[in-house]
């Protein structure tokens, strides 16, 4: 995805920031780089981050974790700083019934194969981001 971003906007610099073993040998470009680090420790700085299918791999506590390292990373409010999730939101009130069975079994998957991760409704999304004080 930051490979995408970074060739569609050339004047965006991009990092994608992972664990240093998975990020050791990957080749960088002009505008993005391949930082390893743990996210639990710090996030590098930036104007904005992108947390694609990460956080449902991990119970409340540690998303909490995440989303604070999150918040101390990217630029002040006024700045522009924006922290975007892309995650499964589990909504079994307005979905057919195909898609509520792939999203609860999606589910069962994550918590069978981890024991801790899990999708969440838009409640559960909304508690989280509000206990990790962003304000929408």
């Amino acid at each position: 995805m930051a490979e995408a971003i970074a060739k569609a906007f050339p004047e965006i610099q991009c990092t994608v920031f992972d664990l240093p073993h998975i990020v050791e040998d990957l080749q960088g470009t002009e505008n993005l780089a391949f930082v390893g680090g743990d996210m639990f420790q710090s996030i590098p700085p930036a104007e904005a981050v992108l947390l694609k299918w990460l956080l449902h791999d991990w119970g409340d506590e540690d998303c909490l974790k995440i989303l604070r390292r999150c918040k101390e990373a990217i630029s002040s409010k006024n700045k522009g700083g924006k922290v975007t999730i892309i995650e499964m939101i589990i909504d079994t009130q307005k979905q057919d019934k195909e898609s509520i069975e792939a999203q609860l079994c999606f589910d069962m998957c994550l918590m069978s194969q981890l024991g801790f991760a899990k999708e969440r409704t838009l409640k559960e999304w909304r508690k989280l981001f509000l206990e990790a004080v962003f304000t929408h």
